[in-house]
C-alpha cells in the first residue's frame, strides 16, 4: 500500500460528505481524484528548482500531527489549504477543479472546496516523510518522495481513480488517467 493509499484510507469520507453536502460515494470519488492530483501538482512544481526550494521551505515547519492517527477535518486549516492549492496550480486552479469535479461527479464548486480540505493533509504527509531524511534535503529527494507517494499502487487509490476516470488502473505509478487529465494544465510546475 502506498503512502497516498494509507492517507486515503484515513480520510473521514462521512465528514466530507456531510460538510460538502455530497452523497458518500460521490465524496469518495472526489477524494480519490483529488489526492493524486494534489501530489501530481506538487511533483510538477518540484521539477522546477525554484518550486522545489519553495516547497522544501514550506515543509520545514509543517505540522505532521494532522496525519497521525485519526483525521478530523475540524483540525484542517482551510485558509492554508486555499493558499496551498493556489501555489500548486497557480492560474490553473479553477481549470483543475473543473476537470476533477467533472470526472469525479462532485462538480466544480464542491471540488473547489474539497481541494483546500485535502491539501494540508498531503503536505503534512510529505513533511512526515521528510522527517527522517538528512537535514540538507535536495529537490531530487523531494521529487523521489513525491513520485514514490503514488508509485506502485496495486489496488487501492490507483484502481479507484482509474474507475472514476473510466479506464481502470494503469501502470503510471498509480495515477490512473490523472496524468493525462492534468498534463496540459500543470505543465512543468507553476510559479
Amino acid at each position: 500500500m502506498t503512502d497516498i493509499d494509507q492517507l486515503f484510507s484515513k480520510i473521514p469520507i462521512d465528514q466530507i460528505s456531510s460538510e460538502l453536502k455530497l452523497k458518500p460515494d460521490v465524496a469518495f470519488s472526489g477524494v480519490a481524484a483529488a489526492l493524486p492530483a494534489l501530489v501530481s501538482g506538487l511533483n510538477a512544481n518540484a521539477q522546477d528548482p525554484g518550486g522545489a526550494a519553495s516547497l522544501l521551505e514550506a515543509l520545514q515547519d509543517k505540522d505532521t500531527s494532522l496525519v497521525k492517527g485519526a483525521i478530523d477535518l475540524a483540525d484542517v486549516d482551510v485558509k492554508d489549504g486555499k493558499k496551498i492549492v493556489k501555489h500548486i496550480y497557480g492560474k490553473s486552479a479553477s481549470k483543475v477543479a473543473a476537470k476533477l469535479g467533472g470526472v469525479s461527479g462532485t462538480g466544480t464548486s464542491k471540488m473547489k472546496k474539497l481541494l483546500p480540505l485535502l491539501a494540508p493533509l498531503v503536505l503534512a504527509l510529505l513533511a512526515k516523510k521528510l522527517t527522517g531524511k538528512k537535514k540538507k534535503t535536495s529537490g531530487n529527494v523531494l521529487g523521489d518522495l513525491l513520485g514514490g507517494m503514488l508509485g506502485g499502487s496495486s489496488g487501492g487509490i490507483g484502481d479507484v481513480l482509474g474507475d472514476v476516470l473510466g479506464g481502470g488502473s494503469s501502470s503510471s505509478g498509480g495515477l490512473g488517467g490523472i496524468g493525462d487529465l492534468l498534463g496540459g494544465l500543470l505543465g512543468g510546475g507553476t510559479k
